[in-house]
């Protein structure tokens, strides 16, 4: 296995793309993972800690729909989601650029 810490903070940062595509932060980080995680050191470790941060936001958004409904309240929850998910991407890709472990709130055991 080789080091590289370039393609790891990439991953990180890949997550960004839900700002312009709307599902490639998920999408492209699960398939960096797949082909490389076997080649790479230290990709296993922030792929799962990704993929496991990006269902367990996805969860979060689903649990506010009703609530903007019921109460007005899960707009506020989607948007504080959708802020959680795009600062700590670039935490973590700042934390995988110096070789640090990845550390996301709020996110559930998956993969």
């Amino acid at each position: 296995m080789k080091r590289n810490s370039q393609l790891v903070t990439l991953t990180h940062l890949s997550q960004l793309l839900d700002l312009v595509t709307g599902v490639g932060g998920f999408i492209v980080p699960l398939i960096i993972w797949a082909v490389k995680k076997d080649e790479i050191e230290d990709l296993d470790e922030h792929g799962r800690a990704i993929i496991n941060f990006r269902i367990s936001m996805f969860i979060y958004t689903l649990i506010c729909i009703p609530l903007i409904l019921l109460f007005g309240l899960g707009l506020l929850g989607i948007f504080a989601v959708m802020a959680i998910t795009y600062i700590y991407a670039v935490v973590n890709a700042i934390k995988a650029n110096k070789n640090e472990k990845p550390s996301y709130p709020l996110s559930m055991t998956f993969v």
